[in-house]
């Protein structure tokens, strides 16, 4: 069952779907009965009422915390109350989104990751009031859904975006002190990356990363500053602010840019948002596309001699 507000956002998704399923056939993944019968499954209503049975839902709305509460109050009045409530929000508080409800317990992040297709993490987000039925029931979904389910404590941005949004503010600081976006992509895909920067942040969406970023500046504002040129992109302008003009060259973009990432994987594991080193490096491989070789982003922070030198 998928709901949404509007009838024609409804038919594209269905569309979607059917081609997708039409895709896989021409691929020889499936017979053409089969994907029939998968796409005779998809139900669509505008309502509430349709989900009343159901054992699982989960809500992809705008990151907007209000209209994340309304939606699941919406469904706690019509479910039962077993059925688990989860949220694909990419960076608000799963505590937070659960508090105004009756059964907070029940309430899990089930963060996904662009493009769904090609990386398979699931950061599975316990709540502090999330209990462990709902927590069990989100990793049997993952897992049946071929993807891995990484459980991390309720922590702004979690792990993959809070990495993610330190390494865009060294990039986007750059480019404010006068080097150019080549300069910058080039600098970063050193570390073997699928997608420059530039790239990235296109494919997530300037409005859904400048989100990222304000929750994280909110909890973190020494860390996270507010970027004039990524709240232009959002709205569409490609305008970097310009700052103090000082370009950095490719080596020290890099490694600012690893320094920044170490400092934040410290921080990750200081507050217990994911017990050990390697769930950071599982969580940036299956969710960002990290390369195998580097055999973890913290190994290999070790091997440049980085996290040596933050350590003194």
């Amino acid at each position: 069952m998928i709901a949404d507000v509007d009838e024609q956002a409804l038919e594209r998704a269905r569309g979607t779907i059917e081609a997708e399923l039409a895709g896989l056939v021409d691929k020889g993944r499936y017979e053409e009965g089969k994907a029939r019968f998968l796409a005779s499954l998809v139900r669509t209503t505008t309502g509430r009422a349709e989900f009343a049975d159901c054992d699982l839902v989960l809500e992809a709305v705008f990151e907007e915390l209000e209209l994340k509460r309304k939606v699941f109050a919406e469904l706690e009045a019509v479910v039962e109350p077993s059925c688990v409530l989860a949220t694909n929000t990419s960076a608000l508080s799963i505590t937070a989104m659960a508090a105004e409800l009756a059964h907070p317990e029940r309430v899990v992040g089930m963060h996904f990751f662009n493009p769904v297709a090609l990386l398979p993490l699931v950061e599975v987000v316990r709540g502090r009031q999330t209990d462990d039925d709902a927590v069990a029931t989100a990793f049997e979904l993952a897992t049946k859904l071929r993807t891995r389910p990484l459980l991390v404590e309720d922590a702004p941005a979690f792990v993959v975006n809070r990495t993610l949004t330190r390494l865009l503010s060294v990039v986007l600081t750059a480019l404010e002190r006068g080097n150019s976006i080549e300069e910058t992509d080039e600098a970063i895909l050193r570390l073997g990356l699928p997608m420059a920067p530039s790239v990235l942040l296109q494919m997530v969406g300037p409005r859904v990363a400048l989100h990222v970023l304000e929750t994280l500046h909110e909890a973190y504002p020494d860390r996270f500053p507010l970027s004039q040129t990524l709240a232009s992109y959002a709205e569409g302008r490609e305008e970097i602010a310009a700052g103090e003009q000082s370009p950095l060259g490719q080596d020290e973009i890099l490694e600012t840019a690893l320094v920044a990432i170490a400092d934040e994987i410290h921080h990750l594991l200081d507050e217990g948002v994911v017990p050990a080193a390697a769930d950071v490096d599982t969580a940036l491989i299956l969710g960002a596309g990290f390369p195998f070789w580097l055999g973890g982003i913290t190994k290999h922070l070790e091997q440049a001699g980085i996290s040596e030198r933050m350590a003194r």
